[in-house]
């Protein structure tokens, strides 16, 4: 699969590049729909969250990079589809939930967009609603490292949430804003775990 050999090849390059380091690997459910989450500083962040997991990831990516012919059709094949991220984009949310709902994963960053100070900004309900619907877990994972060129990378990837209390239900926006906030909690727990060890 191309996807696969891909990852091979970009797991070498990070190797040599920026010495990445993944804790907590076996907190990776080996089967089922998942919702992977992660903070975003840099472009590097998609790259590092699928070689970061040995299943692939599918990310949403905005629609106006499937403009150019070729790139359009290069993230396709790597099983990445588009959002419109000026509107609720419905042919993006029943894609995510298919793929859900097929055991697949899928990868999102619940803050909407890079945070440009490395502070992890309010998430989006997103995640949350597509986890809910699809009765899967969410995988938190923090991304450390990514921003400028030399840094060595870390990521930490946290214990799945499940929250069967709220399957098969229809749950309001505070609900799962609070599930929201939790799963970001959970990697800013991690981020400053590692400050805290680096002496940052």
């Amino acid at each position: 699969m191309f996807y696969s050999f891909l990852r091979v090849v970009i797991r070498f390059a990070l190797l040599i590049w920026r010495r990445p380091r993944v804790i907590g690997e076996e907190n990776i459910p080996a089967t089922g729909g998942l919702v992977v989450v992660a903070n975003h500083v840099s472009n590097l962040d998609p790259i590092v969250m699928g070689c970061a997991i040995n299943r692939q990831v599918h990310f949403m990516a905005k629609v106006e990079l499937f403009k150019n012919v070729l790139l359009a059709a290069f993230l396709r094949t790597v099983g990445t589809f588009p959002v419109n991220r000026e509107k609720s984009d419905r042919n993006a949310i029943r894609m995510a939930l298919e793929l859900l709902q097929a055991g697949r994963v899928v990868g999102i960053f619940p803050e909407g967009t890079r945070s440009k100070t490395g502070e992890l900004l309010k998430p989006h309900i997103g995640a949350a609603m597509l986890a809910v619907k699809a009765d899967v877990p969410i995988l938190p994972m923090a991304i450390i490292g990514t921003e400028g060129l030399f840094k060595k990378i870390i990521v930490v990837i946290g214990e799945p949430v499940y929250f069967p209390e709220l399957w098969h239900s229809r749950p309001g926006r505070e609900e799962l804003e609070e599930l929201s906030m939790q799963v970001m909690g959970s990697i800013e727990t991690a981020i400053k775990s590692d400050q805290t060890k680096s002496g940052a």
